[in-house]
């Protein structure tokens, strides 16, 4: 059966065995609630790693003054059973007091990566996840890493963290999973009301235009961009956030398509925030 632990200390010690035993340990942090997307990082995390821990912690300072931190879904029977069923063998659900026990004064903040997209409209959110992330790696010391591309300007940052700090993990991306009519798995999909989970899947309907028009050689990113709101606009129960086409590695803007690219959007549907994206291969 699967073990949650809730201490530090009691993790690192089970850990600790592990490694004696030469086990490769795997890892997929996660705030919960698990979905379709979490389970197939732990399923393959469960296939490539004999080990395989499950993070569930809702992490408060990523989360903006205004941003939906009480609010957030937590079901901790529910994700007890997709990670067991899915491989995991630890499931690590610390309180805050464990994570923070005292007023925190040491951040990790990833610089230039995090001022487009999200980060331009959520100050201080990506320093609080590669801060919760780096304590998290420094915990479970894990060989390899899971995250999902649906979240691209975390992954970004989270691989150059890592590059830059010379952590021996390995951090993998894997692909978004989706419903069947194409919106991106989110926790906040519970969120949407039933005429506005119809009107998200504009966000990946987009997505397919905009791939149609790099397919077909058009490189002006304002035009591009151009379709793509018009697009949007045609749902009423839309707002768009940003839409933007970056580099895939700096997440810098380009005018033209010339190099590999992410592009990227985060649209409000009724007041539910979703974010959805693919990177594009130049050649």
């Amino acid at each position: 059966m699967i073990k949650i632990i809730e201490k530090i200390d009691e993790l690192r010690k089970i850990l600790k065995e592990y490694r004696r035993n030469n086990q490769t340990i795997g890892f997929v942090p996660t705030m919960g609630y698990l979905h379709e997307g979490h389970a197939s990082l732990i399923k393959r995390s469960s296939s490539e790693n004999e080990i395989t821990i499950v993070s569930i912690f809702v992490n408060p300072i990523q989360f903006g003054p205004n941003e939906d931190l009480d609010k957030y879904p937590r079901d901790l029977e529910r994700d007890k059973k997709v990670a067991f069923e899915n491989g995991a063998d630890i499931i690590f659900h610390p309180k805050v007091n464990e994570m923070y026990p005292e007023k925190l004064y040491t951040f990790v903040n990833v610089e230039n990566l995090d001022k487009e997209l999200c980060g331009a409209k959520r100050e201080g959110h990506f320093k609080g996840v590669a801060t919760v992330v780096t304590k998290l790696f420094n915990i479970v010391n894990p060989d390899k890493a899971y995250f999902g591309k649906k979240d691209a300007q975390q992954l970004a940052i989270i691989k150059k963290m890592v590059k830059d700090m010379n952590f021996d993990i390995e951090i993998i991306g894997c692909d978004i999973i989706r419903e069947k009519d194409g919106l991106a798995k989110s926790s906040r999909n519970s969120y949407l009301k039933p005429k506005e989970r119809k009107a998200a899947t504009i966000l990946k309907k987009t997505l397919d235009k905009i791939k149609e028009m790099l397919d077909n050689k058009e490189t002006d990113v304002k035009k591009i961009i151009n379709l793509a709101i018009k697009n949007i606009e045609k749902e009423p129960l839309a707002k768009i956030d940003y839409v933007e086409i970056v580099d895939l590695y700096t997440l810098e803007k380009v005018n033209k398509i010339e190099t590999d690219v992410l592009v990227a959007m985060a649209v409000y549907i009724g007041k539910t925030r979703l974010i959805d994206n693919f990177d594009y291969k130049f050649n």
